[in-house]
């Protein structure tokens, strides 16, 4: 697969995690006035979201 697809990709699904995982509220999980660590957290369960679900896409391709 070309590089630049597998970039857009990769950070498509970034967005669409991201996206999804703010629908959650995981607040109540940290405490309080942690606003940083629950920024980063959202990111690296982000990115290891995009990560798993790009790998299952990459997958499909025959």
């Amino acid at each position: 697969m070309i590089p630049i697809v597998r970039i857009f990709i990769m950070l498509a699904t970034f967005a669409l995690c991201l996206y999804a995982l703010s629908a959650l509220r995981l607040e109540g999980l940290f405490r309080k006035n942690s606003t940083v660590q629950i920024q980063l957290f959202y990111i690296l369960l982000a990115m290891a979201l995009a990560y798993l679900v790009s790998q299952y896409l990459f997958g499909l391709q025959f």
